[in-house]
């Protein structure tokens, strides 16, 4: 007891250092803790939007009728189970309400929870109890029966029918996920950074107290001993208090930045409910053993001098060993290894830049007080190294997320687009003749001031891959027209639409050219029906939504005896209307009731529905910037606090201590903005990886990439903000007594 009270009374001392420790140390378990939270939430949100545009059954009446209460009533009381589902559009507005039946919906997943729907509160837009909805004033109304997976046989005057707000997503969610947890590693190691920074401080500033211990014979060993002892004491203090800040800001971001911006999105939508902290509070604990016994596992790298030139060419080694890795690994654990060994060699050589390009600053500068300016900032530079790492990542990570969102947003409303590019869908019947609707379309559509559309088949046919044959998804279009010439092709021949259309040629979507390795003009060799084609590949889509290998091929070059599985109806009408063709559909395959689809009205749910993970993500950067440079700002301050009795010697020099002040902004706003400009092509970079390594080596296609400058400009600023912040906390404490000076990240030795 007497060495660690003799060790604890340096914080009845400094009480303020103390308070500063356990406050960073919070500060680094909120941050993790609400990283996880938000993104445990993501991943539920996600899931959750999944379910609710998953293709389901519904019940339909053979004579075509519109259904109503009664069949809803007539098929609960045979026991099955079914759900109503009423759209409805409000006078006057142009989205859809979904209106839902909670008590009828736990047949479909076994709760007793009758508040929400599938985990999204009944209290808002899309989705709203069916009561409400039924009582809106409504300029269209459709009521849907949706039947559970596995149900019996139906009474004989209904029967089933496909149910989907959107096409099947795919792996589009699965590959964000992926993404949201490589940037959560990130943040962990953000976190590290900021706790390692924190345990450096604390123990610098007691390099007297351990000098003294030492004098009196007590070990090195029993010393550290005690500290673990300590830093254990500490996170028990600091680890509950810290998870509930970080579930609590988690939650006020998830609750209120839709607010903030302007009701852009919808916080009703959220996935609700689950208590993360379990993983948190291990994860923090095993971080903090790991920060304390860093050193004492690596004693001879911790011993290398800041001077040292081992440093440099080691990190040197490190980044370009990093980069060979990034661009050549063919599995994601070596991409994921790489890519830590590049962060790990930027974050070793941006202090050791920083102060060679100080002291070039130091041999330029011919007034003292400058010398004095750069020769400062290389100081601050080495001795809040950790901390300004921290910073870089933090920028870096949030740039890198912003612009994943962005572009996963604008990839999802494209591929959404791109799969309901006409304004309504109709399903072919079994055992309809689609050729009758075809001719009825070609006479009655024949121009586009008329009307569009196109007529999908869907089938299965082979390839050949190198000796062995393998099955791939066949979808024959006819006409190409205007609906389908405006996708995105990632690679194309001149005219590639013209030459499909003529037959020469086929297109082929991203997964298969990434898996058979094809390129633009290679020959494709098909068998369709036992009939061989090799045409050349004119065109590589992206297919986001679906990971199977797709062959798009003309309708006419389709063999009679081919096998359709699937076929639908794409129809834009323009001056007729779309009742009119219903109508005609219906009598020429006398069939009462069809499966059509108002492809504006999905387009826009879904884009809603799946908002509120995008939501979460955005939540996520906004608490790993302001939680870092909170650390920043604290750890900045700390430290120059400590160098009070060097600022004070400008006054001897006759320097007022406005100018003073001046020098010390000045120091502050550089010491951030570099460390921000630095983040910016490190957040380039990351984006580039998860976006064009991750993907490919994940689910075979890419994302597009993109850059958005003007956030840049937002991250710099911020980072003059913190400096500014830093500066004027200093600016009070320099009419206050100075003490000596103390060093962080050396318990020995200070730097002048």
């Amino acid at each position: 007891m007497t060495v660690f009270t003799a060790l604890f009374s340096h914080y009845r001392r400094h009480p303020w250092q103390g308070a500063a420790l356990a406050i960073l140390m919070l500060l680094a378990t909120a941050l993790w803790t609400g990283i996880h939270h938000l993104t445990s939430q993501a991943r539920d949100s996600l899931g959750q939007s999944e379910r609710l545009v998953e293709v389901r059954e519904q019940v339909q009446r053979v004579d075509g009728a519109a259904l109503t209460v009664e069949d809803f009533v007539l098929l609960r009381r045979q026991g099955l189970c079914v759900m109503p589902w009423l759209e409805v559009l409000p006078e006057g507005e142009s989205r859809r309400v979904i209106g839902v039946d909670p008590l009828a919906a736990l047949c479909f997943q076994g709760q007793a929870d009758i508040a929400s729907f599938d985990g999204q509160p009944l209290v808002g837009q899309p989705f709203l109890d069916i009561a409400d909805a039924a009582a809106l004033t409504a300029a269209e109304q459709q009521l849907f029966l949706i039947l559970a997976a596995g149900e019996g046989p139906l009474p004989s005057a209904y029967r089933t029918a496909p149910f989907a707000l959107s096409p099947d997503t795919g792996q589009l969610g699965d590959s964000f996920l992926l993404n949201l947890d490589a940037l959560s590693v990130l943040v962990l190691l953000i976190t590290g950074l900021l706790l390692r920074s924190v345990y450096l401080l604390s123990l610098s500033q007691r390099r007297d107290s351990f000098a003294l211990l030492a004098r009196f014979g007590v070990s090195g060993r029993r010393v550290r001993g005690h500290l673990l002892l300590e830093l254990l004491c500490l996170a028990t203090l600091t680890l509950i208090p810290g998870i509930w800040l970080g579930q609590a800001l988690a939650s006020v971001l998830e609750g209120g930045f839709a607010n903030v911006m302007e009701g852009l999105f919808d916080r009703r939508q959220l996935a609700t409910g689950g208590n993360h902290w379990r993983v948190p509070a291990l994860v923090m604990t095993v971080l903090l053993l790991a920060v304390a016994m860093v050193d004492w596992l690596m004693p001879t790298v911790a011993r290398v001098t800041p001077g040292s030139r081992l440093r440099p060419a080691a990190a040197v080694l490190v980044v370009l060993a990093g980069l060979a890795g990034v661009w050549l690994a063919n599995a994601l654990w070596l991409l994921f290894v790489a890519l830590a060994l590049v962060l790990a060699g930027i974050g070793w050589l941006m202090p050791r830049g920083l102060s060679l390009f100080s002291g070039a600053g130091v041999r330029a500068s011919a007034q003292p007080g400058w010398r004095w300016w750069w020769a400062e900032f290389g100081v601050l530079c080495r001795r809040l190294a950790l901390p300004l790492v921290a910073l870089q990542f933090s920028l870096a990570m949030v740039l890198a997320v912003q612009a994943l969102v962005i572009t996963f947003e604008d990839t999802f409303d494209r591929w959404l687009s791109q799969r309901l590019s006409a304004d309504v869908y109709v399903q072919v019947p079994d055992d309809a003749d689609s050729a009758l609707a075809a001719n009825w379309l070609t006479e009655h559509l024949p121009s586009a001031d008329e009307g569009l559309w196109h007529h999908v088949q869907r089938g299965s046919g082979r390839f050949r891959h190198g000796q062995a044959w393998q099955d791939v998804d066949i979808f024959a279009v006819a006409p190409v027209g205007p609906l389908m010439t405006g996708w995105g092709l990632l690679e194309q021949t001149s005219q590639p639409w013209q030459t499909l259309a003529s037959g020469a040629g086929v297109m082929v979507n991203e997964q298969l050219a990434y898996r058979l390795d094809l390129s633009v003009g290679a020959e494709l060799e098909l068998v369709l029906a036992e009939q061989a084609l090799k045409l050349p590949v004119l065109a590589i889509y992206p297919d986001y939504g679906r990971p199977a290998g797709e062959v798009l091929i003309a309708g006419h070059i389709l063999p009679a005896d081919f096998e359709v599985t699937f076929e639908s109806f794409s129809i834009s009408p323009a001056s007729v209307p779309i009742e009119t063709i219903t109508d005609a559909l219906r009598a020429l395959w006398g069939e009462p009731a069809l499966t059509i689809r108002d492809n504006r009205a999905i387009q826009d749910l879904a884009n809603r529905v799946f908002e509120q993970t995008f939501m979460l993500t955005r939540a996520m950067t906004v608490l790993t910037l302001a939680l870092a440079a909170v650390a920043l700002l604290l750890m900045g301050w700390v430290f120059l606090s400590t160098r009070l009795w060097y600022f004070r010697l400008l006054e001897v020099w006759g320097m007022t201590k406005a100018e003073i002040f001046r020098k010390l902004l000045l120091l502050a706003l550089a010491v951030t903005l570099s460390a921000a400009a630095l983040a910016l092509p490190l957040g380039v970079g990351l984006t580039w990886v998860l976006v064009q390594r991750i993907n490919p080596l994940a689910f075979g296609w890419s994302l597009p990439m993109a850059v958005y400058p003007v956030f840049w400009l937002e991250l710099l600023a911020l980072a003059l903000l913190i400096g500014g912040c830093i500066a004027l906390l200093m600016r009070r404490q320099l009419g206050r007594p100075a003490v000596r000076p103390s060093v962080t990240g050396s318990v020995t030795g200070e730097e002048r």
